[in-house]
């Protein structure tokens, strides 16, 4: 498109001034665009010029047209009509001054027949300028259109760009929330495995009872079964006694009826020799003597009856003595045996409940830890996911940014474009403007006289005469401002260029930040 246009600015001409009028009416096909079609009518007097010449002061090279038109070259006439037109141009010196009667009517007709044949085949180069101008013009509007939508869609991603930093609040403070609920756990289980550390003591503390109470417990199994081993000594014995206190018993019954059949016997014999003496001599006192030895024997079997009475009583409450006191250390041993039954009963149901309560602890801390873990885990996800979408939209709104970077740059682009060919056409119109402005004198007095004909021949490789480097030679004012305004264009394109290339480097350190 920069060829194209730089071939229309390139390629104008100046127009001849008695068809200025002829050239303006031609058909246009866009209506809106005024400078365009002043173009095409600069154009469109191009090759008039070739034909029929200008004012030297205000010609232009051909040579240069041609070679950096690129596309568009001048056709050289043919032998014939080289030497008819070089043969009027060598009278058109004086044909402002040579009456109108002198005119060639041949070479007129000639010269209005290939008129003619290039005014039709400047309509119809016209006509596919201007519908390449029109197709152009489309393409802007159509360019501008797309400009306004991408536009849209900038404010729109800017709009999302908005939102996704709204939302990005909104999961950072659920992810605040989830994260406090979190520590708030974390400092209930604490205080659980506090709770739990310190019915472990307690249970230590209850185990070590239960082992003392277990030790006392045996110990006490064993001063008993030494007590029962003692009541059972203390049994044997007391046996053992009554067997001798029956035995004793026995055998005082039997000294006693031995005694009462020695004394019966004695009485007898008593009785006997008192018979028997009372016979022979006088009656002794034997009474006296049997009753002594009576009292004596009586004594004596008291005596001894009242020594083992007193030691069988003696014995025997030795006997009910230390058997009352095991009895009362049985007794005692017993209540003390189920008193420590009945604690080991109470000990071993409360080391049950805790043991209970204790794995009911370690089960719902092992359920909170596993509900905790699960959530911490969906909680994760979610922050994956999250951070995941987060990515994604801000790669969505880097490409976005770049493709309205890109689309940026070609309407930039095309603004440059549109600007140059807007200046190159100012600068044609200025140029035409003031060579119309110089040269009305000098075409007003030769419409007056009659027309002068001047031919210029141009080849296809571009050499021009040396007519044609003086007319450049007098002709300085038109080229500067073409100049100019393409210098003035490549900067504009430089510092444009620059300032993209500054923004797509800013670009991805804003979307790091």
């Amino acid at each position: 498109m920069n060829t194209g246009c730089f071939q229309l600015a390139l390629i104008s001409e100046w127009v001849h001034p008695a068809f200025i009028k002829e050239t303006r009416p031609l058909p246009r096909s866009v209506s809106t665009q005024a400078k365009m079609s002043y173009g095409s009518d600069v154009f469109s007097s191009s090759s008039y010029r070739r034909i029929f010449g200008e004012s030297p002061r205000f010609s232009s090279s051909p040579s240069r047209v041609s070679s950096r038109g690129g596309g568009y070259r001048s056709s050289s006439l043919s032998r014939t009509g080289i030497s008819s037109v070089g043969s009027y141009s060598r009278k058109s010196a004086r044909s402002f001054s040579a009456p109108l009667e002198a005119f060639d009517l041949t070479q007129s007709s000639i010269l209005n027949n290939e008129y003619k044949i290039i005014r039709t085949n400047e309509k119809e180069q016209m006509q596919g300028l201007n519908d390449r101008f029109a197709m152009f013009i489309e393409k802007v509007r159509n360019l501008e259109q797309h400009n306004k939508v991408l536009e849209t869609e900038l404010v729109a991603l800017r709009q999302r760009q908005a939102e996704p930093s709204r939302l990005a609040e909104l999961y950072q403070q659920e992810i605040r929330e989830l994260r406090s609920q979190l520590e708030e756990l974390n400092g209930e289980k604490s205080q659980l495995v506090i709770e739990r550390d310190s019915i472990d003591d307690d249970l230590q503390k209850l185990r070590g009872k239960y082992e003392e109470e277990f030790r006392a417990r045996e110990e006490a199994e064993a001063t008993l079964k030494a007590f029962k081993k003692d009541v059972d000594d203390a049994t044997m014995v007391r046996l053992d006694l009554e067997k001798k206190v029956e035995s004793l018993l026995d055998e005082i019954n039997f000294l006693r009826k031995v005694h009462e059949e020695e004394v019966a016997e004695l009485t007898d014999m008593i009785q006997a020799a008192q018979v028997s003496v009372e016979m022979e001599v006088a009656k002794p006192d034997l009474t006296s003597a049997l009753k002594e030895i009576r009292s004596q024997y009586e004594s004596m079997a008291s005596k001894n009856l009242q020594s083992a009475e007193e030691w069988y009583k003696s014995k025997f409450a030795d006997l009910t003595e230390q058997a009352s006191r095991n009895n009362d250390a049985i007794r005692a041993s017993r209540e003390e045996a189920n008193e420590f039954r009945r604690q080991l009963q109470s000990k071993t149901i409360e080391i049950e409940s805790l043991r209970g309560t204790t794995e009911s602890l370690e089960k719902q801390l092992r359920e909170m830890e596993d509900r905790h873990s699960m959530e911490i885990n969906t909680y994760q996800e979610s922050m994956a996911e999250l951070e995941n979408d987060l990515r994604t939209t801000k790669s969505e709104m880097a490409r976005h940014l770049r493709e309205y970077q890109d689309l940026l740059n070609v309407k930039m682009a095309l603004d440059i474009e549109i600007a140059a060919y807007r200046k190159l056409l100012e600068g044609e119109e200025t140029r035409i403007g003031t060579g119309i402005a110089y040269s009305n004198p000098s075409i007003s007095a030769g419409i007056g006289q009659g027309y002068s004909y001047q031919t210029r021949i141009y080849s296809g490789s571009g050499k021009t005469s040396k007519k044609e480097g003086k007319e450049e030679e007098q002709q300085p004012q038109s080229k500067p401002t073409g100049k100019v305004s393409q210098r003035e264009v490549y900067e504009e394109t430089v510092v444009t260029t620059k300032k993209m290339e500054k923004q797509q480097e800013d670009i991805p350190t804003n979307q790091k930040n």
